[in-house]
């Protein structure tokens, strides 16, 4: 019989050692590390950020200025310093806004979303959900990026996946699709890279 799945796994462990929020982290990490998609002094949104792994990271590169805004249905932790937080559902119209506000600046270096809906145990169903918040995540990434700006998001392989993954590829000048080291051996998610957002793409 195949070996029954182990929460404590272990980057659970090497998460919960580092004092790091989620595994996740270790997922931002290793994309960081592969592509240097955010800087020092970078404005960083992070979609679906609760309970603030990539926050913990994201904020360690940027530095002190740079600025970072978490976003979640739940509210999220303080961590002080450049990372503020809102609780809020990524679909409200007015989200573009709320976020530029809490940059402070007119336009994002990176977006990036690990958001995923809660699960069913219906596939077609888990990946129509899934897809609906990453083409969300995509969306507000056309509107707060800058030409040259990076997105970054998780995505669950099936479904219509191509066709999110051509519209990945028709705003940014390139794309690929990673797989950390730290995703669950079971899982069939991904993260999709978009590099260099085109203008007016």
């Amino acid at each position: 019989m195949p070996k029954a799945y182990d929460p404590r796994d272990a980057f659970y462990r090497k998460a919960k050692q580092q004092n790091l929020r989620a595994r996740s982290a270790f997922k931002i990490d290793e994309i960081q590390q592969r592509l240097k998609l955010v800087r020092s002094g970078d404005a960083v949104v992070d979609l679906g950020a609760a309970p603030g792994g990539f926050l913990q990271v994201l904020a360690q590169t940027v530095g002190p200025r740079g600025r970072i805004v978490g976003v979640d249905l739940v509210p999220i932790a303080p961590l002080g310093g450049v990372v503020e937080t809102i609780a809020c559902d990524v679909m409200d119209p007015a989200l573009g806004e709320r976020i530029r506000s809490l940059l402070g600046r007119p336009s994002a270096d990176f977006v990036a979303s690990d958001m995923a809906p809660k699960t069913s145990g219906i596939r077609d169903a888990d990946e129509a959900r899934s897809l609906l918040l990453v083409g969300r995540a995509l969306e507000l990434a056309k509107t707060l990026l800058h030409p040259g700006g990076h997105f970054v998001a998780k995505v669950f392989m099936g479904g219509e996946f191509d066709a999110f993954f051509a519209d990945v590829k028709r705003a940014f000048e390139e794309s690929r699709v990673i797989r950390p080291e730290a995703t669950r051996t079971r899982s069939r998610e991904v993260y999709v890279v978009g590099q260099r957002r085109r203008t007016g793409g």
